[in-house]
C-alpha cells in the first residue's frame, strides 16, 4: 500500500487488524508530500511509480491509501496494474451511506480531494446530497501533534462554520483526519456520525483478497509489516508515532525510483 506521508497508517493498521497473518509493504513518499495542493496529472504520476514499485516487490494486491493519490488515478490504475487495486473513497462512501440518517453528507479532505470530486459523485449517485470542504491546515496540525488542542479546535471551527444545519454525517476523506475525531466531535457535537474509512477498506480488502483466492491462510505467527519511506526517517518515525502506527522495519526509499514500467506505459503513463 501506498501513501503520500504517513496519513495512511491509519489504513494500514485496520488492515493489521483485519488480516493479522498478511503480510504488508507500506510505501510513504514523504519526501514528496503534501499530495493535496499539487497538481492531478502529477498526483497521477506519482501513484503510477509508487504502485509499479510495490508490483517490482511482489506484492499480491495494492491499496491506495490516500484519498488525493486515488481520486487522482482510480480507475484507470485498478485498470492497468497486474495486481487487484483497491481505494479509500468507494469503501468510505459506502460507510457513509450505512449511517446515514438524513439531511446532505459532508466530505472533509485536501483541496485535491474536494477539487475531484470523487466523494460527491459517488454520493450523488446513491441520491445523496454532498456539502465538501477542503481544511489544509489540518494534516500539519496533526503533524505537529496538536490535533487535540486549541489550535485545532479553532481552525475546524473556521472550517465548519457554514456548514448545514441539517448535517449529521461527515465523511473524513484524509487519512491523516482521524486523529481529529476528538476536536470534531466538540465542535460539531455527538449526533453527528464521523465516518473513518479505514476499517471499511480494510472490510473491503479483505473480502476481495478471499474471493479472489489471494489471503493467507491463517498461521500461528503474525504477518510482516515493511515500511518504506522516500524522505526523512526520523521525521516519518515521529509522526508515526503521533497517529500510532503499527510496529514493523522502516527502512530509506531513494528518488528518483527505477521500477520496471512496462504495464505503465500500456496505460499511457510516461516512465
Amino acid at each position: 500500500m501506498f501513501d503520500s506521508g504517513v496519513g495512511g497508517l491509519s489504513v494500514l493498521s485496520a488492515l493489521v487488524r483485519r488480516l493479522p497473518h498478511e503480510d504488508f509493504v507500506y510505501l510513504g513518499d514523504t519526501a514528496r508530500l503534501p499530495y493535496g495542493s499539487k497538481p492531478a496529472a502529477m498526483v497521477r504520476g506519482f501513484a503510477f511509480e509508487l504502485a509499479a514499485e510495490l508490483v517490482d516487490r511482489g506484492v499480491k494486491a495494492i491499496v491506495v491509501a490516500c484519498n488525493s493519490a486515488a481520486t487522482a488515478s482510480l480507475p484507470d490504475l485498478a485498470s492497468a496494474a497486474p495486481v487487484p487495486v483497491w481505494g479509500v473513497v468507494e469503501p468510505g462512501v459506502s460507510a457513509a451511506l450505512a449511517a446515514h440518517t438524513g439531511g446532505p453528507v459532508g466530505v472533509l479532505g485536501t483541496h485535491r480531494t474536494i477539487a475531484a470530486g470523487s466523494y460527491q459523485a459517488h454520493l450523488a449517485a446513491a441520491g445523496i446530497d454532498a456539502w465538501a470542504r477542503a481544511c489544509p491546515l489540518f494534516v500539519p496540525i496533526v503533524e505537529e501533534g496538536v490535533a487535540d488542542g486549541e489550535i485545532a479546535e479553532l481552525v475546524a471551527r473556521h472550517y465548519l462554520a457554514d456548514r448545514p444545519a441539517d448535517l449529521r454525517t461527515v465523511i473524513l476523506g484524509c487519512t491523516h483526519y482521524p486523529a481529529l475525531v476528538p476536536t470534531l466531535r466538540t465542535v460539531l457535537g455527538p449526533a453527528v456520525a464521523l465516518i473513518d474509512g479505514a476499517n471499511a477498506t480494510a472490510e473491503v480488502v479483505a473480502d476481495g483478497l478471499a474471493r479472489l483466492g489471494l489471503a493467507r491462510p491463517a498461521a500461528p505467527a503474525p504477518g510482516r509489516v515493511l515500511q518504506l519511506v522516500t524522505g526523512d526517517l526520523e521525521s516519518y518515525r515521529h509522526v508515526a508515532a503521533i497517529l500510532g502506527g503499527p510496529a514493523g522495519d522502516v527502512l530509506p526509499l531513494r528518488l528518483p525510483l527505477t521500477p520496471r514500467k512496462a504495464w505503465m506505459a500500456r496505460a499511457g503513463v510516461a516512465a
